[in-house]
C-alpha cells in the first residue's frame, strides 16, 4: 500500500481548502483503516469550507475533513475483533469518550467530551480514513458505494422524524435540502400523514414532490407560509414540525405553523442567535421541543438500516451529481447554487 495519499484539507482558518498529498493514517490497535470509495458533501462540509462563524468556533485545522463516506477495509489493528480487510463499512462520525454520564445511560449522541470525524478529528474527503473500532458500521456488499456513503445524513433524518409519534399526523419539513428530502421519505415510509415540505428553491420542491411531500409551499413567494399551512391542515397548523434549515425566517415559520401542542424537532444550525417570542410561540401552544444532533447511538442506525435495506426508502435519486476529488472547487460550488441534492465524490 502507498506510503501518501491525496486529501482535501483545511489548512488555513478562511474560506476555501487544498487538495494535497499527506502521509496515509497509521492504523493503530483498536482502529480500522477504510480504503475510501465513495463520500459526499453535506451542510457542515460547506460551513467548513466558507468558513462561517460556526466553523470558526468548532473546526480544528489543519485538518482532513468530510464525514459521509463508504468504503473498504484495508487493514485492523491487532485488538479489532468482527471486522476483517475486505469488509465493506461505514462509520459514525462522534467519537464519544465512553465514559461520562451521558455515555454511560445511552446518550453517546451527546456526549460533552466528543470529537467529530471530518470537524475536529481526520476525515474522509481522502483516500484512506481511520475509525475506532465501536464506530465501524457492516455494509452489505451489495448496497452501492454513492448510497452506502449517505447514511451518516440519513441517520439525522431518520432521528429526526422519529423523535415522537408521527402515525397519521400532519407534518410540516421546513427545508427541502438533502436531509429534509430524507426525511419525507422517511416519514412516508413511516406512516405519517399529510407531509407539506417548505422551501424556497423550485428544484428541492420539486424533489420533495417526488421523495413524498404531499404539499410544497414555496417559502419565497408573498404570503404566510403557516397561514398555508393551516389551511392544508383543516386549521389546526402542523402536528409535527421538522425545522431543517436553520434560516431565521424558517425558525418562525417553524413555530408559526405548529398546532397546539406540536412536536418541533429543530435540526438546521443557525449561524447566529435566532430571536422567538417563547410566550406565543412555545409556552402558550404547549409545544415539545427537540434538538437533534447526529444519530442515537446506535439505536438509528439500527432503524435507518431497517428502512433501506427492505426497501421502504430509496436513496438512490438523491445522488444527483457525482465528481472525483480534484474537482472539489466545482463540487462546491454546484452545492452552494443549491441545484442539487446530494454530490458525491467517486474515490
Amino acid at each position: 500500500m502507498a506510503e501518501t495519499m491525496i486529501a482535501l484539507v483545511k489548512e488555513k482558518r478562511e474560506a476555501g481548502a487544498t487538495l494535497k498529498r499527506i502521509p496515509v493514517p497509521t492504523c493503530g490497535a483498536d482502529e480500522v483503516l477504510v480504503k475510501v470509495k465513495a463520500s459526499s458533501i453535506c451542510g457542515t462540509d460547506r460551513h467548513i469550507y466558507e468558513w462561517d462563524s460556526w466553523a470558526e468556533q468548532t473546526v480544528a485545522t489543519p485538518n482532513v475533513f468530510g464525514h459521509e463516506f463508504a468504503g473498504v477495509v484495508v487493514e485492523v489493528g491487532e485488538r479489532v475483533t468482527g471486522v476483517k480487510p475486505g469488509d465493506h463499512v461505514s462509520g459514525e462520525g462522534h467519537i464519544a469518550c465512553g465514559t461520562c454520564k451521558a455515555c454511560r445511560t445511552g446518550l453517546a449522541h451527546v456526549c460533552p467530551n466528543t470529537r467529530s470525524f471530518g470537524i475536529t478529528a481526520p476525515g474522509c474527503f481522502a483516500e484512506y480514513a481511520i475509525l475506532r473500532r465501536e464506530n465501524v458500521i457492516a455494509n452489505a456488499a451489495d448496497m452501492p458505494f454513492e448510497v452506502a456513503c449517505l447514511q451518516d445524513p440519513f441517520g439525522n433524518a431518520v432521528q429526526t422524524v422519529l423523535a415522537g409519534d408521527i402515525a397519521g399526523k400532519s407534518m410540516a419539513v421546513v427545508g427541502a435540502g438533502a436531509i429534509g428530502l430524507m426525511a419525507i421519505a422517511a416519514a412516508k415510509a413511516c406512516g405519517a400523514g399529510t407531509i407539506l415540505a417548505v422551501d424556497v428553491n423550485p428544484y428541492k420542491l420539486k424533489l420533495a414532490a417526488a421523495m413524498g411531500a404531499d404539499h410544497v409551499l414555496d417559502s419565497s413567494q408573498p404570503g404566510d407560509v403557516a397561514a398555508r399551512i393551516r389551511e392544508l391542515t383543516d386549521g389546526i397548523g402542523a402536528e409535527v414540525v421538522l425545522e431543517m434549515s436553520g434560516h431565521p425566517g424558517g425558525i418562525r415559520d417553524a413555530f408559526e405553523a405548529a398546532a397546539q401542542g406540536a412536536r418541533v424537532s429543530l435540526l438546521g444550525i443557525p449561524t447566529k442567535p435566532v430571536p422567538l417570542d417563547l410566550a406565543r410561540h412555545v409556552i402558550f401552544k404547549g409545544l415539545r421541543i427537540d434538538g437533534i444532533t447526529g444519530r442515537r447511538m446506535f439505536d438509528t442506525w439500527y432503524q435507518m438500516k431497517g428502512l433501506l435495506d427492505n426497501g421502504r426508502v430509496d436513496l438512490r435519486p438523491l445522488v444527483t451529481h457525482r465528481f472525483p476529488l480534484d474537482r472539489y472547487e466545482e463540487a462546491f460550488a454546484l452545492v452552494r447554487s443549491g441545484e442539487c441534492a446530494k454530490v458525491v465524490f467517486i474515490h
